[in-house]
């Protein structure tokens, strides 16, 4: 008698193999194999080993004793062998470097219609391997949290007369005093102040007041090109977490005026490419004057925010633009229709309309998408959007046959996930494991072809993902170690800050951790832990394109994170970033076929001067990258944690390079 498995294969292939069928046999006895043998065996979206917190961690008091004694003696990392050259600064042109962002080369390359100002790696031309300077002007920001309505004028690439000859929204956005660039809140919308549009845009919704939007299910928000991010930090005060995103631009970038702010932004636009998130990611998508035509290519773009958008959530367009001067409500209606139209396929619906602000609100009744009468724009079909990493838009409705469809306002409201909510997360296809595994290797050549067209979702071969037992000994083991970071990083960043040349010493504490970008993030582990120490920071969850998406869970705990492959540059502008933190990110990085040279440029690119690197990982690789980090000028220390872990952690400081 044949099993289920049997049976289901041979209803497929018939009586009798072809060979297709024992080849994809032993190919799942090989996942099998690969998949239960490696470190991430017991965990399908867990990329590092887990290690028990109190085995890492026993000695770590005296270890912070001894380091803060004598941490900032500056000694050689690569003591006991040949000292590397270390790399000569970039020119003056290279002070604001985005890698995958010439619009030039790309415009040589042949994109066009707006396609040249996105993000293109693969024209890339090779560069010299240098270090990125700071501009002349620059100066250390600001303490959190004065630093997030002023900033260095320096520090940013907008000279006076580009702000002078900017619209009259920008000089009411920002005021330029000498030096500084100071925003006022205030007066940080179009009509009335920033408060009172959040507010109207509450009572749009049916609420008493926007403090009362995160009970209402909004946690996240999506500010696409969102100015200079005063919309943003005022939700960022309501616990509410807003990520700008925006093209590049190479002067007056609202990315980076926003991340100078302290405020979470990247880079990123849907011209022709998805956006690096996965369906369903969003509570609330906001357009104020965004500049987008949203019926134009067959309504592709608004069909791109309904995808990240979660069931239940708002979209919000505020654009003067919709209403002609002098029109009447019928005229207005009529410059509206398109977007109408294009909504009722969607299933969403007008909540309401109140001067140039429209709120629309996604269904969250798979029902309705059989009962609408025009069906023009299709479903998607399963598993389309696994791995939404840049590919091209689509002309299809995404999310609706995903586990993860549940209204926001059915949504817990903790961080930590109840084992029923992770009960939807991690459904882990076997031969899914075998290509993530294969094609991130020397045999990328050989297996993509395949990998690219077989049909993972026809075979039942699953792997549980999420287990509750993981995440919670996870959230202990983040616990643990954000207690002793602190703890060892404490002397050195908060009250001992080492004196610059030319400056007065600063008065203690001297917290300068704004934003923390957890390059390697599992569960998003470190960034609970962090607000529940109440460290008043942010944390950008990037995790891994070449491994199990993780990024759907992260974002349903109410966390910002972004897809990226660490074989290409991240899409930010240099300086962007207080503290780098890396968890066993560079062994997976060894077995790749890229330069660890060129990420370590790259995160000495996104680093502000002054700030921080943790890079958690086992002895063989720390020994193995530690002169890498004296190439980059980095003040480094390796730090044995002297109880029998195989771990070891590197901690550097990139120092304020002035020439």
């Amino acid at each position: 008698m044949r099993s289920s498995l049997s049976n289901k294969l041979w209803m497929i292939f018939g009586p009798k193999p072809p060979v297709n069928w024992l080849i994809l046999c032993v190919i799942s006895v090989l996942a099998l194999i690969i998949v239960l043998g490696s470190s991430s065996a017991s965990n399908a979206v867990d990329s590092s080993p887990r290690r028990p917190a109190s085995l890492i961690y026993t000695n770590y008091r005296r270890i912070k004793e001894r380091v803060a004694v004598d941490y900032l003696e500056l000694k050689s990392v690569s003591s006991g062998g040949l000292r590397q050259k270390e790399l000569g600064l970039c020119g003056k042109e290279r002070e604001n470097f985005v890698p995958c962002h010439n619009v030039s080369d790309n415009l040589v390359s042949g994109f066009e219609q707006g396609e040249e100002l996105d993000r293109h790696c693969h024209v890339l031309k090779e560069e010299d391997q240098c270090l990125v300077r700071p501009p002349k002007e620059y100066k250390i920001p600001l303490r959190w949290p004065s630093g997030r309505d002023i900033i260095w004028s320096g520090n940013v690439k907008i000279t006076k007369d580009q702000f002078l000859s900017s619209g009259s929204m920008t000089k009411r956005l920002m005021l330029l005093e000498e030096n500084q660039i100071a925003f006022h809140s205030e007066d940080g919308m179009i009509f009335d102040g920033v408060k009172d549009y959040s507010r109207q845009i509450a009572e749009m919704i049916g609420l008493g007041s926007d403090t009362e939007l995160r009970q209402a299910g909004v946690r996240t928000t999506l500010d696409i090109n969102c100015g200079f991010g005063s919309f943003g930090a005022h939700l960022l005060s309501l616990n509410i977490m807003a990520v700008c995103v925006a093209g590049y631009e190479a002067t007056g970038s609202q990315v980076q005026l926003s991340l100078e702010r302290g405020l979470p932004a990247m880079i990123g636009n849907f011209i022709a490419r998805q956006l690096p998130y996965p369906s369903l990611s969003f509570d609330m998508i906001h357009c104020a004057q965004c500049g987008i035509i949203w019926d134009e290519k067959d309504g592709m773009f608004l069909i791109e925010v309904d995808r990240v958008l979660k069931p239940g959530g708002y979209f919000v367009l505020t654009s003067p633009a919709s209403k002609l001067p002098g029109s009447s409500r019928e005229k207005k209606r009529i410059t509206l229709n398109p977007l109408e139209e294009l909504t009722q396929q969607l299933c969403w619906t007008l909540l309401a309309q109140q001067d140039e602000t429209f709120i629309w609100q996604k269904t969250a009744d798979l029902n309705c998408y059989e009962s609408r009468k025009q069906q023009a724009i299709q479903l998607c079909k399963e598993g389309d959007d696994t791995q939404p990493y840049y590919k091209p838009l689509v002309s299809c409705i995404s999310g609706t046959s995903s586990k993860r469809w549940i209204a926001i306002q059915n949504r817990s409201f903790d961080s930590e996930l109840s084992s029923a909510a992770l009960e939807i997360h991690g459904k882990y296809y076997l031969l899914e494991a075998f290509c993530l595994q294969f094609t991130s290797s020397s045999f990328s050549d050989i297996f993509s072809p395949f990998c690219s067209a077989f049909p993972f979702h026809e075979f039942p071969l699953i792997i549980a993902g999420v287990q509750p037992e993981d995440f919670y000994e996870d959230m202990h083991f983040w616990r643990s170690a954000v207690s002793n970071y602190w703890s060892l990083l404490t002397p050195l960043i908060f009250s001992d800050h080492p004196k610059r040349p030319g400056d007065e010493d600063p008065l203690p504490p001297y917290n300068m951790i704004r934003n923390v970008m957890d390059m390697s993030s599992n569960y998003g582990g470190l960034n609970a832990a962090l607000l529940e120490a109440k460290k008043s920071v942010w944390v950008m969850n990037v995790v891994s394109a070449r491994a199990s998406n993780a990024l759907p869970l992260i974002l349903d705990r109410g966390f910002t994170g972004v897809m990226h492959d660490w074989c290409e540059p991240f899409p930010t502008y240099p300086r962007t970033y207080d503290m780098l933190h890396a968890d066993g990110l560079l062994s997976q990085f060894m077995s790749e076929r890229c330069s660890m040279i060129d990420l370590f440029l790259e995160m000495d690119r996104i680093l502000r001067p002054e700030g921080w690197i943790i890079l958690s990982d086992s002895v063989g690789t720390i020994e193995m990258v530690r002169t890498l980090a004296t190439q980059v000028r980095w003040e480094a220390r390796i730090i044995d944690l002297q109880n029998g872990s195989d771990q070891r952690l590197l901690v550097c400081q990139k120092p304020f390079l002035k020439k």
